[in-house]
């Protein structure tokens, strides 16, 4: 790999560590930002605001680097990012703050989405799962990092600096970007698909936001996001630049993309659900469980690297068949887990799923990336990263509701009414702090079964996949990338 490639792998490492430690730092400072704002009651909106908003830019972004090209679309992206940054660092209420994650949800979708394209487009097969597993380590680091960043800034400066730290980080990917990474396009007058965007952002945001409510709220949801989709549809097909090329909807790309919605509605299963297990049933501190869950960071990039040699040899298929196995098996410990299970244990099966995640999600975009052409190289890598926000967010939703009704269910059974879980410790004058945990313990159960159900599904479905990737890729057109 020569020197040029490394800058640009260095640039995209930085923008990706951008959107990653976002997360992780805002979570460790949204109790110090409620407080000063005066804003508790609104505090899933700081959430739910930026991944809607980064849901909805991602097809968006995929289609416009086809059309004008990835540094420039990355840049602007970035840019969109910091700018979003600095005023969330100057929010004075929580209606500006909501409103200014929002703006940095746009930006954020530029960087998850094109990040992976330009990998696609620069790096050859077995390249491609290496680099994809530097990009994977960059999540891992920031999840262990972020959580002491934000700790040391609230503690030695105030909140709002966890937002002015990514001004660095932004212009020096940028100047990376616009010193070492050059593309050739043919310049010609692009059309944009503005129907196509309102009709598919629409459609997105009925979805994300009336599923994870549940009741009728989520029948009436899909019902509309069905309707919505028809005539996205009905419209695509006559664009002429359509943001989304119904050709990458193959039956391969369709398995993919279903493969990539259900595994990450686990991922966000474990993420949610294991620290709710450390903390509330086993009793340790925020610190200990963020130390517990980091294994499953190195075994993801530990999976990735393997796979730079597995796909070519093995081809996508038993990768990814080998990957939902391997998932499967630390999902299946998981309904062992009781109330004084040994720490070891839970550190033990977050190794194992992440070394199947990394398997999966990294043999899953390099298989979406190999099955199109360069101009359309973005809006299939843009779709793949949307169906895995919307698996995320439906997951979480879907999860709670289940969640929360198996716990109000445990205490009906005991006799006592009324218990709400969104305020569960308030109960303790109604019951024993044993039985909060009890109940707690008997929740993350129905779940965990859950997303065993759901893994064996996607074991199932990795049986479809061919091995196309097994003995030789076509070049993807390094002429037009120097």
């Amino acid at each position: 790999m020569d020197l040029n490639k490394r800058n640009i792998i260095t640039a995209l490492m930085v923008a990706m560590f951008l959107g990653a430690i976002e997360g992780t730092v805002v979570t460790t400072a949204i109790p110090t930002i409620v407080k000063d704002l005066s804003g508790f009651g609104l505090i899933s909106w700081v959430f739910s605001t930026y991944f809607l908003t980064s849901a909805i830019s991602t097809p968006v972004y995929g289609k416009l680097a086809d059309l004008y090209g990835r540094k420039n679309i990355l840049c602007i992206g970035i840019t969109i990012f910091l700018v979003g940054s600095c005023l969330c660092g100057l929010s004075q209420n929580m209606y500006q703050l909501i409103a200014f994650r929002a703006l940095q949800g746009l930006g954020a979708g530029s960087i998850f989405t094109v990040t992976y394209t330009i990998v696609g487009d620069i790096f050859s097969l077995a390249e491609r799962a290496k680099v994809q597993g530097w990009l994977n380590a960059v999540w891992g680091i920031a999840s262990i990092i972020g959580p002491f960043i934000g700790g040391f800034l609230i503690d030695y400066l105030s909140w709002h600096w966890i937002f002015f730290i990514n001004v660095p980080f932004g212009i020096l990917s940028i100047v990376l970007l616009q010193k070492y990474f050059s593309e050739s396009l043919e310049r010609k007058k692009q059309k944009i698909d503005y129907a196509g965007i309102l009709l598919l952002s629409a459609a997105i945001i009925t979805l994300l936001l009336g599923v994870p409510a549940g009741g009728k709220n989520a029948a009436v949801s899909v019902a509309l996001t069905v309707a919505l989709l028809f005539v996205f549809y009905i419209i695509e097909k006559k664009a002429e630049e359509p943001i989304v090329p119904f050709e990458i909807l193959t039956r391969n790309n369709t398995v993919v993309n279903t493969i990539s919605f259900l595994a990450a509605a686990v991922l966000i299963g474990s993420e949610v659900y294991m620290p709710i297990y450390i903390q509330n049933v086993l009793g340790f501190r925020a610190t200990i469980s963020g130390l517990s869950m980091a294994p499953m960071s190195v075994s993801w990039l530990l999976s990735s690297v393997i796979l730079a040699k597995a796909i070519p040899k093995y081809g996508e298929q038993v990768v990814t068949g080998s990957s939902m196995f391997i998932l499967l098996i630390g999902c299946l410990i998981l309904p062992a887990l009781g109330l004084q299970s040994p720490l070891i244990i839970v550190i033990i099966c977050t190794f194992i799923m992440g070394f199947g995640f990394g398997g999966c999600f990294t043999t899953m975009t390099i298989t979406i990336q190999a099955s199109v052409d360069y101009s359309k190289r973005g809006a299939a890598t843009a779709l793949n990263a949307l169906v895995r926000t919307i698996g995320h967010t439906i997951g979480v939703g879907i999860f709670g509701s289940i969640f929360n009704q198996d716990i109000v269910n445990y205490f009906n059974n005991l006799g006592i009414k009324g218990v709400d879980p969104n305020d569960l410790y308030s109960t303790a004058n109604l019951t024993s702090l044993q039985n909060i945990q009890i109940s707690i313990n008997s929740a993350l159960h129905v779940v965990f079964k859950m997303l065993i159900v759901i893994t064996v599904v996607c074991l199932a479905l990795s049986l479809l996949l061919p091995s196309g990737l097994r003995e030789s890729e076509k070049p993807s057109l390094p002429e037009r990338i120097t």
